[in-house]
């Protein structure tokens, strides 16, 4: 049969099938009874007709894939085929099920090769999603297993067959098409001969399932972030910045914007509210700068209280406990919660001239729209921070970062694309702009911010979903879908949170308390 005689059409089983169903039925299962009675194909498309799928070619019947709803606590377990049939060769469908339990995939002997199994396997998974149904099982027949039964435990069968020594029509097809064996069922289908009454108990996780009872605290699929690429600008009082701060928060949430985000130490410019003579002191200019922080602090926690959205406030100088400085991020939600992330790495500039320290813990933030990380510019550039943030489910990266020129601009963004790709996450990334001579460290600064993405097919085939203009005050919008992140982790093209050779190295963060030296952990 030739390709261009092809005419496959992909619907729901109806009753008026039978006939034909009963003729392939009849010619695939002749060795285990064949086709089922009229009764139990009706009942079955009667209950559950969305389960009932079949491929076509020009009106006649070439394949098709039988399913029920099942709980799945039940046929999760060891069972046997006969639990799935009541009284006369009903099929028991449950209504409340949480799972789908493939029954039968059957196809035409003449039309194999064309990969119709996978259409109706893909069916399958599409209809789980749609029906928010958690996973699908199957009790897969091993029928190649009679040959080797001699010298392989049913064990050893399976084994050699996922590692593709052996071939199994049934089994090889389902672990190709991303099902997992769960389990060996004993005495599934006793007059299998072929498969010595064993079964896999096979299982494919629909990983965008949200349990019923949880609507409520289900994550956001959905979350618009708003970033401010900042001209660095003389200001004339505090309440000219705030003035200028809450303007842009103002416009981000008329957009309805979930995060607004500003780059790092954006109140620098503040330092000019001292005379040129003052700043020539540099501890003291940015101890002058440390003494505003509280305030931006309480405002900004206000703003995002009152326009209703998560303010990640740039960075800013604290003075620690120990009077000594620090570069914190916070984090502002729109409940009234705060959060902060120092900056763990400290650039030769910000260590030589402000004798900045580096902050001693990373955490993962939930908010209402995700799971939040902050790595503040140079920190981006060590992987082994991004990667621990993965580590504890990250969905989006922020990193406000602040550089002076392109190279150092360009080692920013190359990392940040890099962390977005390595722990298939988002990562957003803010910058300021603008020349101030005036003002001492703030002669010139270079930005482009943008988002970046996982690179694979759900994403912009750059991998990058939004840029600025370099050089520009601007804002900017994305629309990050976190169900693109759950699928790509899970069936991406390559999955390299999964796939990390962790029986090989790990990656732990070291006990603040132990940095002494002496002690490992």
């Amino acid at each position: 049969m030739s390709l261009e005689d092809l005419h496959l059409n992909l619907r729901n089983l109806t009753s008026d099938d039978y006939d034909q169903l009963k003729t392939l039925m009849d010619a695939v299962y002749h060795n285990i009874g064949g086709a089922w009675p009229r009764h139990t194909i009706n009942k079955l498309i009667q209950e559950f007709p969305d389960g009932q799928i079949a491929i076509e070619d020009d009106g006649n019947l070439v394949g098709v894939a039988l399913t029920v709803q099942v709980d799945y606590d039940e046929f999760s377990n060891p069972h046997k085929y006969d639990d799935l049939i009541g009284h006369r060769e009903i099929i028991l469908n449950d209504e409340n099920g949480d799972a789908m339990y493939g029954l039968d995939v059957l196809i035409h002997p003449d039309y194999r090769g064309y990969r119709l199994g996978r259409r109706l396997y893909e069916a399958r998974k599409e209809l789980c999603r749609s029906h928010n149904l958690r996973a699908i099982l199957a009790g897969g027949r091993i029928p190649e297993y009679y040959q080797h039964a001699d010298e392989l435990t049913p064990a050893q069968y399976i084994e050699k067959v996922s590692r593709k020594e052996i071939y199994d029509p049934i089994l090889s097809f389902q672990l190709a098409n991303d099902f997992q064996v769960k389990r060996l069922l004993r005495k599934y289908l006793p007059e299998d001969e072929q498969s010595k009454g064993y079964a896999t108990l096979l299982e494919w996780n629909n990983i965008l399932f949200e349990p019923a009872d949880n609507v409520l605290d289900t994550r956001p699929t959905q979350v618009r972030v708003g970033a401010v690429q900042w001209q660095m600008r003389e200001f004339a009082s505090v309440e000219a910045a705030l003035q200028q701060i809450e303007y842009f928060v103002d416009a981000l949430s008329d957009y309805q914007s979930d995060f607004a985000v500003f780059p790092e130490l954006f109140t620098t410019p503040l330092m000019g509210l001292q005379d040129r003579a003052a700043q020539q002191d540099q501890m003291a200019a940015i101890r002058f700068l440390a003494g505003f922080t509280e305030r931006f602090k309480a405002e900004l926690s206000r703003m995002a209280v009152s326009y209703n959205i998560n303010i990640v406030g740039g960075s800013m100088i604290e003075v620690g406990e120990d009077d000594r400085l620090y570069n914190v991020a916070y984090l502002f939600h729109r409940d009234g919660e705060v959060d902060k992330q120092a900056k763990l790495h400290i650039t030769p500039q910000e260590r030589r001239d402000w004798v900045i320290e580096g902050g001693d813990s990373l955490q993962v933030f939930d908010t209402d729209a995700g799971r939040v990380g902050i790595l503040i510019c140079y920190d981006v550039e060590f992987p082994e921070l991004g990667r621990l943030l993965a580590d504890q489910d990250m969905d989006i990266l922020f990193v406000p970062f602040w550089t002076d020129t392109k190279n150092g601009y360009l080692r920013v963004r190359h990392c940040g694309q890099a962390r977005a790709i390595e722990n298939e996450c988002y990562v957003v990334l803010c910058g300021s702009v603008g020349n101030l001579p005036s003002i001492e460290n703030l002669d010139i600064q270079y930005a482009q911010s943008a988002v970046f993405t996982p690179s694979d097919f759900a994403f912009p085939h750059d991998a990058v979903l939004a840029e600025t203009t370099p050089n520009t005050e601007m804002i900017f919008f994305s629309d990050l879908d976190l169900t693109r992140l759950t699928v790509v982790r899970a069936e991406g093209s390559v999955t390299n949170l999964k796939d990390r050779r962790k029986d090989l190295f790990d990656l732990r963060w070291r006990d603040w308390s132990l940095k002494s030296g002496s002690i490992e952990v």
